[in-house]
């Protein structure tokens, strides 16, 4: 077998190895994730230096190695130089990629995943810096993307209770529909308390029968029918099972639902009326659902909230 192969991948994360070194995790078309020493790059005047840096697409040849491979030779195919230029555009963008280094498969082709965070990259670099809703929009586009990749897709058109479709009531400004992380995407809070009724129905009922069914056995016990056995051997036992009441993690309003709904489309869609606060909100939502899938923080997302929250205050 080969010592050496090449392989198509962007950089997704860095990390220092000694006085010179850098180990590179790189999502490649044709062996998944893999992570490999880039030697000298972190010298000034290493031909690695800049072809080690943040969401650079190489042509690679790397040399394997008993517990990391070697980068051997890098040809620069493309570079996102606009992400870097602007604190959003770059949380954004590592915000993906972290979801990205949970979704990857090592020594295996990762060709859909590694064409959908590219082109992501892309959008995301040719928002206008003037537009900060946009970035976030497109930060949201991106990360229902990579969710549906994964076939982890938030269920945001119908009721996950009723299995009924969903549509936004602008004509209602008090009108909200529930999510629910544990119960995967939204849920209509009239079906949602009509099952808490029902529960609570059953419940009275299942009550009442155990009162009766004590009551009897006093009563039997008070004036025990002679050969009869205790254990009948033909009783059969009845279980109930209801159906859970999902938890609410939070409320959307017609706007952030349509924005929800909007985001399975290939091209983020442009809708009238839609604010920052919005689009915050359906991010915010989108994280704590990805989180909660994927099972780790996304821990680029507080520079999201300090970037948003910076740029708020600057305009007010």
């Amino acid at each position: 077998m080969s010592r050496t192969y090449k392989a198509t991948g962007i950089n997704l994360k860095t990390q220092a190895l000694g006085e010179s070194d850098k180990i590179v995790t790189i999502l490649t078309r044709e062996f998944g994730l893999i992570r490999a020493v880039a030697p000298g790059s972190r010298k000034h005047n290493s031909s690695l230096g800049g072809r080690s840096g943040m969401f650079v697409v190489n042509e690679l040849l790397i040399a394997k190695g008993r517990s990391l491979d070697k980068i051997t030779q890098a040809q620069t195919l493309k570079t996102y130089p606009g992400l870097a230029k602007d604190l959003g555009k770059l949380a954004a963008s590592q915000y993906l990629a972290e979801i990205v280094l949970c979704e990857a498969l090592s020594e295996q082709p990762q060709e859909e995943l590694y064409d959908l965070f590219n082109e992501h990259l892309h959008r995301l670099e040719a928002v206008s810096s003037a537009n900060p809703s946009g970035v976030l929009a497109h930060l949201a586009h991106g990360v229902f993307h990579l969710l549906a990749l994964a076939g982890l897709t938030p269920q945001v058109q119908i009721c996950c209770l009723s299995q009924c479709s969903l549509k936004p009531n602008f004509t209602d400004p008090n009108w909200q529909v529930g999510f629910s992380i544990p119960a995967g995407g939204t849920v209509s809070l009239e079906a949602r308390e009509r099952l808490r009724k029902e529960g609570e129905r059953e419940m009275r009922a299942e009550r009442q029968r155990s009162r009766g069914a004590g009551e009897q056995g006093e009563i039997n016990n008070q004036y025990p029918m002679p050969n009869v056995p205790s254990s009948m051997p033909n009783t059969q036992t009845i279980v109930v099972h209801r159906q859970e009441i999902p938890v609410i993690s939070s409320r959307l309003g017609a706007m952030e639902l349509a924005l929800l709904q909007h985001l399975s489309q290939p091209e983020i869609m442009q809708i009238d009326g839609a604010r920052d606060y919005d689009w915050l909100s359906v991010e915010q939502i989108l994280r704590q659902y990805a989180q909660y899938q994927l099972g780790r923080p996304i821990r680029s997302a507080t520079l999201i909230d300090s970037y948003f929250a910076a740029n708020h205050d600057a305009t007010v």
